[in-house]
């Protein structure tokens, strides 16, 4: 089986699993407490969903055991660029963002790696 016959894992289905779940839990909070919440909520989702899709298109860019090294190679790139994104995502929302709820905002990160977790199992064990 060549290197280009080789399926891609459908891993793009957790990142839309985790915008299907992001975007309507914030439109609640945001009914049922304020936009301030759900704003914070949101921004905190994003910085999981943006830098999880980041390395997840970098990781899977090639496929097959002849691209052994390069698949290496956008590993270590992929978890760089995904910290650097995390990392900047975090001052930049409590930076800029006023005004902010903290809690809010780790609860929508964390949210979302239950999300990608609970996701990646799925996928991995061929049941999504």
């Amino acid at each position: 089986m060549s290197a280009n016959s080789i399926p891609a894992p459908p891993v793009h289905r957790v990142t839309l699993a985790q915008l299907a779940t992001l975007v309507p839990s914030c439109l609640l909070l945001w009914l049922a407490l304020n936009e301030t919440i759900a704003l914070s909520a949101f921004c905190g989702g994003a910085i999981a969903v943006i830098p999880q899709a980041w390395f997840t298109a970098k990781l899977f860019r090639a496929r097959g055991a002849l691209a052994a090294a390069e698949i290496a190679r956008s590993a270590l790139g992929g978890a760089t660029g995904k910290f650097l994104l995390s990392a900047a995502g975090f001052a930049a929302v409590f930076a800029l963002l006023r005004p902010v709820e903290p809690v809010a905002v780790f609860a929508g990160y964390v949210a979302m790696l239950v999300v990608q977790v609970t996701g990646s199992w799925l996928v991995s064990t061929s049941r999504w």
